[in-house]
């Protein structure tokens, strides 16, 4: 990547922001789970809380002394990596389903843990294009933003190595050990590395919108196939 070193985000980026997705993402969570909301609102509050979460977190890292945009990768890329992205987002997604088969032969852990994204999806044709867009271009805008613009950038200046899978490493565990801890793991692997080859967030943001984008109709589906 082209940022100097001197002005690259680090541990006190990464601490401040990950307290700021946890507040806001997972905490939110929380309270509007014990709201008296019906499920398909919940479920569409859900599938914009990892976003809404992911860029509360980035921007307390961004204000926090930097304040350069290009210091976390934000700068204009090109078509090619664009593209790059879309065909890497499309061979994660199989990577991820594999991954999920492989943790549950090993684990027995079968648990639906998005099954909420399903429900805020299943109010018709506008929750499901809402949860969908929430899910596929909201939540990697939040995730990338901060997991890979500020964790990844903080990381690389150990390496690439602790950079690309470290980045990816905190990424899967913010969603918990469960199915969708490989899956999150595979992403972020793929995307840490096409951002730190390509030095943009964009062409990260798109192998996750990628991977994200069939997530809710798939879920809709087999709720109703069930």
């Amino acid at each position: 990547m082209n940022t100097q070193t001197h002005i690259r985000p680090g541990w006190p980026e990464i601490i401040v922001g990950l307290i700021g997705i946890a507040i806001v993402g997972i905490g939110g969570a929380i309270l509007v789970s014990r709201l008296p909301l019906d499920p398909v609102t919940i479920g569409l509050i859900f599938t914009a809380m990892s976003g809404i979460g992911g860029l509360a977190g980035f921007f307390i890292a961004y204000f926090l002394r930097i304040r350069e945009w290009s210091a976390f990768g934000i700068r204009a890329t090109s078509w090619r990596w664009v593209l790059i992205g879309v065909g890497a987002g499309v061979l994660t997604f199989i990577a991820k389903g594999l991954s999920i088969l492989v943790y549950t032969a090993l684990t027995g852990d079968n648990t639906n843990v998005q099954q909420v994204y399903a429900e805020g999806g299943s109010g018709g044709m506008v929750s499901l294009v809402l949860a969908t867009l929430f899910l596929s271009v909201l939540t990697p805008l939040g995730e990338e933003f901060l997991f890979r613009g500020v964790v990844t950038s903080a990381l690389l200046r150990y390496g690439p190595f602790v950079g690309v899978v470290g980045g990816a490493l905190i990424f899967a565990l913010f969603h918990g050990i469960n199915p969708v801890f490989p899956a999150a793991l595979v992403t972020g692997l793929v995307a840490g590395e096409i951002f730190r080859r390509s030095g943009s967030i964009w062409p990260a943001v798109v192998v996750h919108g990628v991977v994200n984008l069939p997530t809710v109709p798939v879920l809709v589906l087999a709720s109703m196939a069930a």
